[in-house]
């Protein structure tokens, strides 16, 4: 059996392996069990749920594993991904569990497993559970004769907005108008009434959920109803939110997009004045632009990159003790405050450096300039190491000389497809098209 568990727990079609009804009680029975052999006594968890329509039972399966192996399991109802490593931590659950595709369709759900430090749980462990999936599959487990107890729910949530509310103690929005794209999902309640809270004029866009609208359309991944918004209201602020609302990405006050590498412009700056900016480095992942990196080596701040995906800026975030990091996505994590990203918290950080600079949107992300990109892919028929092929080694450092420090060349394959994937950046488009091309047709000749 493949590995289950990836960058973002367990994630696949509601219904189907390994997200049908029997694997997800075994998957609650396992983290139970394994957990109490580990502690001495039945751990104590807590679980939320986005808004889509398989969320519920997903959550019920769950709890009747969990509860099978006599372990309590409570509640938080729905809640973003990011609330519920806040509980795990502040009400010391032995771990917390998230039912939620974060960006994906409805259609789909996932299931993510945080640590009490708020951090998802070593790979050791999901491996455990990837074996009892193997050799336990088929034993019985009766469904549960109550839904997991939400009788905390509100509770739970209510803290969560305290504690994001209480981190600015100072931030206020008055005679400021703000449009919030909630994308259908996890923060559809909690974004208006966080923001309310700072009493600027809200105008809330998809915040009814419906079970399958969740990011239909909207949120982070369309921004597009988004930015119109923002120009039809002279709005001074937009921000739209993830299924889960881990990610967050902005459009300033002319509609223009603020996306994850501007953030991190924004972010790294206001730190560095605070003298908060530790080791004077940003982590971000090989997909962030090159105009990131000048842009940071311009205020003498490094950019360390490192694979695709959260948890690896966060590996890297820990081992630097460095303090900023994110994606593209606007997955963005403060250690500090979080090991996990937090949409909500980015927004307000965002706010803040407005607030406290006395600047606009649009303002803070100046001296940022996204480099042109262009990306060809190439069909192969193995994927051998690049730098094992003398005319593709060859090829791609003389690009890499022609960019000259003002451009950049990514070279890898396809995790799922037989594809190689050409990304050039540089300063014009129609040179790094040429530039791309030009390595394909290398690629192609020596591993079509």
């Amino acid at each position: 059996m493949e590995k289950l568990f990836g960058t973002d727990g367990i994630r696949g079609v509601a219904g189907e392996f390994p997200l049908d009804l029997q694997t997800i009680k075994v998957v609650g029975r396992s983290l139970a069990t394994r957990m109490a052999a580990k502690l001495g006594r039945p751990p104590r968890l807590v679980i939320g749920r986005d808004t889509r329509e398989s969320g519920q039972w997903i959550e019920d399966a769950f709890y009747s594993g969990v509860g099978s192996a006599g372990a309590e399991c409570i509640s938080a109802g729905v809640i973003t991904t990011p609330g519920v490593a806040f509980l795990t931590k502040q009400f010391e659950f032995d771990a917390g569990v998230v039912v939620s595709a974060s960006h994906n369709p409805y259609q789909d759900n996932g299931i993510k497993i945080f640590a009490p430090s708020g951090k998802k749980i070593e790979e050791a462990a999901e491996r455990l559970i990837e074996q009892d999936i193997r050799d336990h599959s088929s034993e019985p487990i009766p469904d549960s004769t109550l839904p997991a107890n939400d009788s905390r729910a509100a509770e739970f949530q209510q803290a969560y907005l305290d504690y994001l509310a209480g981190q600015f103690p100072l931030l206020s929005l008055k005679d400021k108008k703000i449009v919030v794209d909630c994308a259908n999902g996890a923060s559809s309640e909690l974004a208006p009434k966080l923001f309310s809270r700072l009493e600027p004029e809200i105008v809330a866009l998809n915040c009814a959920p419906d079970g399958r609208n969740i990011n239909k359309d909207c949120g982070s991944l369309h921004l597009d109803s988004l930015q119109e918004r923002v120009v039809m209201e002279k709005a001074d602020f937009g921000v739209a939110f993830d299924g889960d609302a881990d990610r967050a990405l902005f459009v300033d006050e002319y509609g223009h997009l603020v996306d994850g590498d501007a953030t991190l412009w924004i972010l790294a700056r206001y730190f560095d004045e605070q003298g908060e900016l530790a080791s004077r480095a940003v982590v971000a992942t090989v997909m962030s632009n090159i105009g990131l990196e000048i842009a940071l080596a311009s205020k003498n701040v490094k950019l360390v990159r490192t694979a695709v995906g959260d948890k690896y800026v966060l590996d890297e975030l820990l081992r630097s003790a460095t303090s900023l990091g994110g994606e593209q996505s606007g997955h963005i994590i403060i250690p500090k405050k979080s090991l996990v990203g937090d949409g909500m918290m980015t927004a307000l950080l965002v706010l803040e450096t407005m607030f406290e600079k006395g600047e606009t949107l649009s303002q803070l992300v100046e001296g940022f300039v996204r480099y042109p990109q262009t990306l060809v892919n190439v069909k192969v028929r193995e994927k051998l190491p690049f730098e094992s092929v003398p005319a593709i080694a060859a090829a791609s450092k003389q690009i890499e000389g022609e960019l000259d420090g003002n451009g950049r060349l990514l070279l890898r394959y396809s995790g799922t497809e037989n594809l190689a994937r050409v990304m050039i950046e540089g300063e014009d488009q129609a040179a790094i098209e040429a530039q791309a091309n030009r390595l394909a047709d290398t690629i192609r000749a020596a591993l079509g």
